[in-house]
């Protein structure tokens, strides 16, 4: 059975010098660690502010707090790709489903992108409040699925902030029903090969648009902003923005050797 994890903001525990000292938890991780009802002697995963992993052992969990041991240092060498998902803004709670589902398949980062297509606009106080939500569940679903990392999940940006940011990418792969042509598997392997970069160290943004979809002025300005972007296509069928979302960047993970 797989360890319950936690992560550290601000603690190193290389740093801690007693045997037994107190792990200092962010609340919402404290409310979590209480509702699993923790006890003494069992064990749970840490990653630290270092992004050292480490297994330790519960010596005390009340109300004033959690006091552990190190039971040992873990070497976590499961590679995982860095495929980062630019999202057009989805309406309802669909980002949350994507954040939360992509953050399990190992995404290592989320993008929000306003689009002219969005039927979702929000003003800077939403986005805030909306970003916020999202970090929180990118949070929860890495600690339920045991990823090493918390993705990042950036506010929403517009379109010219998604190409700055897009800009030195190994590899910026837009998905667009009109695509002709272009399979995901070409296009990193294209990328990658005439850079001589290997996967391990690629980082690949994979973009989706909304529910309408992107204007073929997106698209241009998207493959312009990185001599190794191009459009591809996710096969024949027209797949919902939040079945994309998850798709692609899940191909773009196993072609770079991350499911295996």
């Amino acid at each position: 059975m797989a360890l319950p994890h936690f992560y550290l903001e601000n603690q190193v525990l290389a740093q801690e010098t007693d045997a037994v000292f107190a792990l200092r938890l962010a609340d919402d991780d404290a409310k979590h660690a209480r509702a699993l009802r923790l006890a003494p002697s069992e064990h749970i995963a840490v990653i630290d502010a270092a992004k050292d992993y480490f297994e330790c052992e519960i010596v005390s969990f009340d109300r004033d707090g959690c006091l552990v041991r190190i039971a040992q240092k873990i070497e976590d060498e499961r590679f995982r790709p860095t495929v980062v998902l630019v999202q057009g803004i989805t309406k309802g709670e669909k980002m949350d489903g994507i954040i939360r589902h992509g953050t399990e398949i190992g995404i290592a980062g989320f993008v929000p992108l306003t689009c002219e297509r969005s039927i979702v606009k929000l003003d800077e106080k939403k986005a805030v409040a909306r970003t916020e939500r999202w970090r929180s569940i990118a949070k929860s679903a890495a600690m339920q699925s045991g990823q090493p990392d918390v993705p990042d999940v950036c506010e929403p940006m517009g379109l010219s902030a998604v190409c700055e940011f897009a800009r030195n990418a190994h590899a910026v792969l837009v998905c667009w029903e009109e695509a002709s042509s272009g399979s995901i598997r070409a296009a990193i392997r294209g990328a990658l090969g005439a850079q001589g970069v290997l996967p391990e160290d690629a980082r690949v943004i994979v973009v989706v648009g909304p529910e309408g979809g992107f204007s073929r002025r997106e698209v241009s300005a998207l493959c312009d902003a990185n001599p190794f972007a191009s459009t591809v296509s996710l096969g024949p069928s027209i797949l919902r923005t939040e079945t994309a979302g998850l798709l692609a960047p899940a191909l773009a993970i196993y072609e770079l050797g991350g499911l295996s």
